[in-house]
């Protein structure tokens, strides 16, 4: 590489340099054995390095920006794989970080994928993140252990929707940021654009420390403006960089941006702002240094520009992690300190790299791999070996550590000891996502957990075939387990297995995972909606229930009333025994209430429980031979038929608690859409750009509405919902059911129930 540059600098060194890079190519092959071969050393020395050539990154974005196509640019060029591929590639291989099969035959990210290299004497751990709002979760568990990002965005869309939801986590972690506007190749691809997006949209400090040589098919290279000169990229793949003189035609351009870096960092930043107020222009030192400075405080943004795809860019991004973004000791990380005879209080962790502390390290992601479930930590503090006993703050369990490995992707290396600051994984470790592991029992800390988001959306959920019952539980199991964003419940009341989860996607690639992990092909459809019947005013029932079969029959009757409760009190059923006197005797009042408790179960009006009840027993008669407990249960069976036949009946049905967030250019379509949905809307609120709208709306009109909501605020929206209250269904939503449950039965039309329901 040094004597490819050198001769890159050479006058007449086009067949010279071609000869050279053609045997490079010829060598490529012969030289990843030996690449893989430097690495297990790496392996080996990567855990002495000092704490000052340690960097955590996470590479974000909205979908499709290139995050993978970069990772796996950045992979190359640091030597950590011999050959690249494309994220949808003709040779079918795919990208090293998308290690799952169906992450490779859709091109998207589902899981986030970690991995290390090294690049000029400085460790890179780096985890690729996906993109889409669905996988969110897996964003949020990567930024919340890394200490620096680049935020990739796409030099055509710009600032997206998930750009947005990516800067929030960022500011929740406080992780300082570079920013790297890709695919410059494009057609319609406007930088300048992108930068005033980040600045007015995102409301960062931005501005660029690197400007394109062309644009779109003539995108050549780029320019430093911190050392005022331009890098060109050059051989089949990029790996020779040539630097040159900024070309004539972009002088003032360099110029003028380069005043604008340096007004824009001032403003932040002390010591380039006494510089600038006395008119004194800082030395590239100076610059790099206040770029840094202002960068780790995130008050300013450097912006990167590149193309992934064409190899241009990679190698300055790889220079601006190395300068620009901290190492785990300039990031101020604390525990917990939840001992039984204090209140919990905060504690200063010490990131040196060395056993004199003891180890505090976070579990932030579970995965089932090969040999049982895999758990990756993050060291904060001391120093973790082989060998070692560790124990969850949590749980207070103690634990083996029988082996400590360093992720590639899907692939591990095994390592005897990891440093505060290191990404490691373990194996045989039974715990949850976010729980924390100390090396010593009465070590009272825990780490702060991983904010987790609601889940969004719910679909029944069951297997295709009921053969195929236990290896639905064993999936069930292993991904909620990894995925604390993916819920599963089974609803008593109708019957079925319910999954929650962030999005239609998600529980679509869950759903495709348990076929083609487990052999369990799924059927999903929408949740049924626990409708409840309800009376609608009292009514009065009085009956006999007689019957003689030769020898012993039974008897039992019972006098009363049925009773509507009030609508805040609609979910509940009561029971109330106001006899006197031996009419009904004592012993038989609990088959009573029994029978009216297995009533309840199924209604004649749709088929669905009835609540808001409250029965009230007021005499009845017994036989001395034949009353029994199975005559009062079937009288209190027949008395509750009775009082549909003579009473009033409606269906409730639930009401959620909805608040809607979204940028306020989109308030009128959101208030259009939960008026539709039969929303009443009780408040609304704003600040900083955004509104927050909160409603009451039936449960059976939010089916589809995260959709929906995304469609309309170009994936900015964001909903919460939460169980209210239950209400009285709509005239027309009650005869539709009424109306299904008569032709599930074979009776065809509903027209005998309806005469039933009065009013």
């Amino acid at each position: 590489m040094v004597l490819l540059k050198a001769l890159s600098l050479l006058p007449n060194r086009s067949r010279l340099q071609r000869t050279l890079l053609d045997t490079t190519h010829i060598l490529g092959s012969v030289c990843s054995v030996s690449q893989n071969a430097a690495f297990a050393t790496q392996t080996t020395s990567a855990v002495h390095t000092k704490v000052e050539n340690i960097r955590n990154i996470g590479i974000s974005a909205h979908i499709d920006s290139g995050k993978t196509t970069l990772s796996e640019r950045i992979l190359f060029y640091t030597g950590r794989i011999a050959e690249m591929h494309e994220v949808r590639g003709k040779d079918s291989v795919g990208a090293k970080m998308d290690s799952m099969e169906l992450e490779r035959e859709r091109g998207i990210t589902i899981q986030s994928a970690a991995t290390y290299t090294e690049w000029k004497n400085t460790s890179i751990n780096i985890i690729d993140t996906p993109g889409h709002v669905d996988f969110t979760v897996e964003v949020e568990r990567a930024l919340r252990v890394l200490d620096g990002a680049v935020l990739v965005l796409c030099a055509v869309g710009g600032v997206q929707s998930q750009s947005y939801t990516v800067d929030r986590q960022m500011k929740r972690y406080n992780v300082p940021c570079l920013a790297f506007i890709n695919k410059l190749d494009r057609q319609g691809s406007n930088p300048a654009r992108v930068l005033n997006q980040l600045r007015t949209k995102l409301m960062h400090n931005a501005a660029f420390i690197n400007l394109p040589i062309g644009l779109e098919s003539n995108c050549k290279g780029i320019v430093d403006l911190i050392q005022q000169k331009a890098i060109y990229f050059e051989g089949q793949q990029g790996l020779v960089l040539r630097e040159d003189e900024i070309p004539q035609e972009m002088r003032t351009e360099a110029i003028h941006r380069q005043e604008e870096l340096i007004e824009h960092v001032a403003n932040v930043d002390g010591v380039l702002g006494e510089m600038f107020l006395e008119e004194k222009k800082p030395s590239p030192d100076q610059l790099m240094a206040a770029v840094r400075r202002s960068c780790l405080q995130r008050k300013f943004t450097p912006v990167l520009v590149g193309t992934a795809l064409k190899n241009k860019g990679i190698q300055p991004l790889l220079d601006a992690v190395v300068s620009y973004l901290p190492y785990p000791s300039e990031v101020q990380n604390h525990a917990l300190d939840e001992s039984a005879e204090k209140e919990s209080r905060k504690v200063i962790l010490n990131p040196a790299r060395n056993d004199e502390n003891p180890v505090v390290s976070l579990a932030f992601k579970l995965e089932a791999g090969r040999f049982g479930q895999l758990t990756y930590l993050r060291m904060y503090q001391g120093c973790l070996r082989k060998g070692d006993y560790i124990w969850n703050t949590r749980t207070g369990k103690k634990t083996k550590v029988s082996r400590l490995v360093r992720m590639h992707s899907d692939e591990m290396e095994d390592v005897t000891e990891a440093f505060a600051g290191d990404i490691c994984a373990l194996f045989g470790i039974e715990c949850a996502s976010g729980d924390t592991f100390v090396n010593q029992p009465n070590l009272h800390l825990s780490m702060e957990s991983i904010f987790v988001p609601e889940p969004v959306i719910s679909m029944s959920l069951k297997p295709a075939h009921p053969k195929d019952l236990d290896n639905f539980s064993k999936a069930i199991n292993r991904f909620t387990r990894e995925d604390p964003t993916f819920r599963v419940y089974y609803d008593a009341d109708n019957k079925e297995t319910i999954a929650q989860g962030m999005g239609e996607l998600h529980l679509e690639i869950y759903a495709q995972r348990m076929g083609r992990e487990y052999g369990c092909q799924c059927v999903m459809g929408k949740p049924k909606v626990s409708f409840r019947e309800t009376l609608l005013q009292p009514v009065e029932f009085d009956y006999l229930h007689k019957k003689q079969s030769g020898g012993s029959g039974q008897y039992g009757r019972i006098i009363g009333i049925l009773e509507n409760l009030p609508p805040e009190d609609y979910t509940k059923v009561e029971f109330s025994d106001e006899t006197s006197g031996t009419n009904v005797p004592k012993p038989f009042i609990p088959a009573i209430k029994k029978g009216y408790m297995q009533a309840l179960e199924k209604g004649a009006l749709s088929g669905h429980k009835l609540s808001g009840l409250k029965l009230r027993l007021q005499d009845g008669d017994h036989h001395i031979v034949d009353s029994n407990e199975i005559s009062f249960i079937m009288a209190t069976h027949g008395a509750i038929k009775q009082c549909y036949e003579y009473g009033a009946w409606g269906l409730i049905e639930p009401v959620m608690t909805v608040e809607v967030t979204a940028p306020v250019e989109y308030q009128g379509a959101v208030m259009g859409q939960i008026n539709r949905r039969g929303g009443i809307i009780t408040g609304q609120d704003s600040s900083e750009g955004y509104f927050s709208l909160y409603a009451e709306v039936p449960l059976n009109d939010m089916f589809g509405y995260a959709t929906e909501l995304r469609s309309a605020t170009q994936g900015k929206g964001e909903f919460t919902m939460e169980y209210c209250r239950y209400a009285l269904c709509k005239p027309a939503v009650q005869e539709q059911l009424i109306r299904q449950y008569q032709e599930s039965l074979g009776q065809g039309t509903a027209s005998s129930s309806k005469k039933k329901q009065r009013s």
